[in-house]
């Protein structure tokens, strides 16, 4: 028998890391839930990341979906330095030039 603090945690892993749904939840009420949570997580991203939300336009929810489901949230800015790096990956975005990726290694 599971306590109740184990029960929330399996829900909210399955709401938001793509976890498997304790019993006794109705499934299309949480998949509603997730998806709304999701998306207030890709606009938390879109909100440090503007030039690339309008750069991807309608495509933006989409992609970001696609690249959170399943991946937990650490923080809205890990969030957005991870999906930059994940468009730049699938060449959604370009890289910055070898110069400006020297630059920020030399200023940690």
């Amino acid at each position: 028998m599971s306590t109740l603090g184990e029960r929330q945690e399996a829900l909210i892993r399955a709401l938001v890391a793509g976890g498997e749904l304790p019993e006794g939840f109705d499934k299309d009420e949480a998949a509603v839930v997730s998806a709304a949570l999701l998306r207030k997580r890709a606009g938390e991203v879109a909100h440090h990341l503007p030039v690339v939300r309008h750069t991807l336009g309608d495509r933006y929810l989409q992609l970001f979906t696609a690249w959170a489901g399943g991946r937990p949230k650490t923080s809205s800015r890990s969030d957005a330095q991870a999906f930059v790096a994940h468009l730049q990956d699938i060449g959604e975005l370009p890289r910055p030039p070898w110069y400006q990726r020297f630059r920020k290694l030399s200023r940690k």
